[in-house]
């Protein structure tokens, strides 16, 4: 299934942030993208250098277009422009109960130029209201009245810790039923992070839109925000924009991916310059045991001395929930070992296909493609 998925935002002519993000967050991770443009932008990675709003009737003309004809799976709203088109925007919304909601509360760029003001912040309340969850950054969520009154009043909340301070980065989901869920990972030390807001709520509308858990939605698109920061191109001389379009066979989209294959070596040297020669990038070396390639499509193929892996290649497997699928393969009789922590940042589980093959199934998030000792 290609999920329909809405974004009501607003337009950044630099590209990195709004629409133009929520398009290719949408894209790459296999969703159809479509737009309710509520304002118009002229910035770039330096700032805002005007707003245009686009009038409220206009805006929902744009949204009854596309719901009346192609449908709408789960909805994204970023920027809204003003309270009027807040309002209205939550009047049409509430008329559409089958669509997930993720809104995130837009109210100033990367760069520090202000994209809401105090009555549209107001109007948020009714949006929050309808949405299935709501992503404030630390920042937006001290607006909108701390994390208890947001809690009480929207479905689920996700508080987006980048603006904290640590070398860690934690994000936490506040399910409506109480539950939480934290996510913690290294900050990523770059400029270029423009968007990282609009790309994350736009790929858990696409994970929403396929009939996925939030929680899971959440997972997948972190690792792409992170994936896409660390991909930045380095445009421009200020906030930069995050590379989207770089981040290759990352994130499920429908069972197990294949994307790593380990292959037996003989000759170090022999086998690496090989690879090299058919323009495979080395991203790691741990001569003369172990190397890794990427391709230009994203996946990865490993060298191993033959003894490490048995004398035969190993196909590995990414899992969105490699408990889940471990479950999956016993209850149909196949034998798998229990998911291990391994040291290298994966989490795997091995087995056999009916012909003696070997396989592993793991989840290793940014760590497949940029582990630590990447090199660079």
């Amino acid at each position: 299934m290609t999920p329909r998925i809405l974004i009501i935002a607003g337009s950044d002519s630099g590209g990195g942030a709004g629409i133009q993000a929520d398009i290719k967050a949408v894209t790459m991770l296999g969703g159809h993208a479509m737009t309710a443009i509520t304002a118009i932008t002229a910035q770039n990675t330096l700032g805002v250098q005007g707003v245009h709003p686009v009038p409220t009737d206009m805006v929902l003309a744009q949204i009854d277009a596309v719901v009346s004809d192609i449908g709408v799976d789960a909805v994204k709203i970023g920027m809204i422009g003003s309270a009027e088109t807040a309002n209205a925007v939550a009047d049409r919304l509430e008329a559409m109960p089958g669509a997930s909601i993720v809104f995130d509360p837009v109210m100033v760029a990367t760069s520090g130029a202000v994209l809401s003001d105090a009555a549209t912040i107001a109007a948020f309340a009714r949006l929050m209201r309808i949405a299935t969850v709501t992503t404030p950054n630390l920042p937006e969520l001290e607006v909108l009245g701390g994390e208890a009154a947001v809690r009480r009043a929207t479905g689920a909340l996700l508080v987006k810790g980048g603006h904290g301070d640590g070398d860690e980065v934690v994000d936490r989901l506040l399910l409506a039923d109480g539950g939480e869920i934290r996510w913690a990972d290294p900050r990523i030390e770059t400029r270029h992070s423009h968007g990282t807001g609009c790309t994350l709520a736009s790929a858990i509308a696409t994970g929403l839109g396929r009939g996925m858990t939030l929680a899971d939605s959440v997972a997948r698109a972190r690792v792409f925000v992170r994936l896409a920061l660390r991909e930045a191109p380095g445009f421009g001389g200020g906030h930069g924009p995050m590379g989207h379009q770089a981040v290759r066979l990352d994130g499920d989209l429908g069972g197990a991916m294949l994307n790593q294959i380990t292959v037996p070596l003989a000759d170090y040297e022999a086998s690496a310059a090989f690879y090299r020669l058919l323009g495979l990038r080395q991203i790691v070396e741990s001569a003369p045991r172990y190397a890794r390639f990427e391709s230009a499509g994203g996946g990865t193929l490993s060298i191993e001395t033959a003894d490490e892996i048995a004398g035969r290649p190993v196909m590995f497997f990414e899992c969105v929930d490699l408990d889940a699928m471990v479950v999956r393969v016993r209850e149909a009789g196949i034998v798998i070992s229990d998911p291990v922590a391994e040291s290298w940042g994966w989490r795997e589980a091995r087995l056999a296909d009916p012909a003696g093959n070997a396989l592993c199934l793991y989840q290793a998030g940014e760590n497949r493609r940029f582990p630590a000792w990447r090199l660079p």
